[in-house]
């Protein structure tokens, strides 16, 4: 396939964009990266995503698709070569939207909770987030994957903890996962960082560290000034 059939538009930095990058390769799909600039943005992507402005969007055939979640859906019922990214059986396939529903709107708004809090309400979002790791480590259960032998739809959209779960732990100076409570995650962790898919396409972790603690800076500096206001 042809890399002018698809195209990826996104930023080095976005765990979004990473877990679009994650699937297209599994599925061994060549494309087209585009770099943007989210302060300067392409008329091409202003384009194809008018409603949000946002990456990731990829492009097939000249035919945009938006929302990370929504593309990964895509790319498992276009391309059927590689790894597959849902069960093929109906019953496991809803289970497994299910929990990929979870890391979306639980752990990874919890974390954001985590990353915009300092004090008490830091130690109440980190609990928080610790409770909804360790409801999502059930799915885990007997499994080295959340996708089985090999990773799925779920690791994929649960993929930016082992990638960024550490530098969370790192700006807030506190431990989110540990072996004592949740030791499955933990295994979990390792395993996804010791894949070749992953080393292969993990960003530069200093800048992404940097960007992240710039955004706590920001949003701590902004809840400040309303409290003061």
């Amino acid at each position: 396939m042809g890399t002018e059939e698809v195209k990826l538009y996104g930023i080095t930095l976005s765990p979004f964009v990473l877990r679009v990058e994650w699937a297209l390769k599994l599925k061994h799909i060549e494309y087209e990266y585009v770099t943007e600039d989210l302060k300067n943005k392409s008329p091409q992507l202003l384009q194809y995503n008018p409603v949000e402005k946002k990456v990731p969007v990829l492009v097939h055939k000249g035919k945009p698709i938006c929302e990370s979640t929504l593309i990964l859906e895509y790319v498992h019922e276009v391309w059927k070569n590689g790894c597959p990214l849902l069960p093929s059986d109906p019953h496991q396939k809803a289970v497994a939207r299910f929990w990929s529903k979870f890391a979306e709107e639980k752990c990874l708004y919890s974390s954001f909770a985590v990353m915009s809090n300092v004090g008490e309400e830091l130690k109440k979002a980190v609990e928080e987030f610790r409770h909804n790791l360790k409801t999502l480590e059930g799915y885990l259960e007997g499994k080295k994957f959340f996708g089985g032998d090999m990773i799925g739809m779920v690791d994929i959209v649960a993929g930016w903890i082992p990638c960024w779960v550490g530098m969370i732990e790192g700006l807030v100076s506190m431990t989110i996962v540990d072996e004592e409570y949740l030791p499955r995650i933990k295994a979990w962790i390792h395993d996804i960082l010791e894949l070749d898919l992953v080393k292969q396409t993990m960003p530069p972790l200093d800048k992404v560290e940097a960007h992240m603690r710039a955004i706590r800076e920001t949003v701590l500096a902004a809840k400040s000034v309303s409290t003061l206001n």
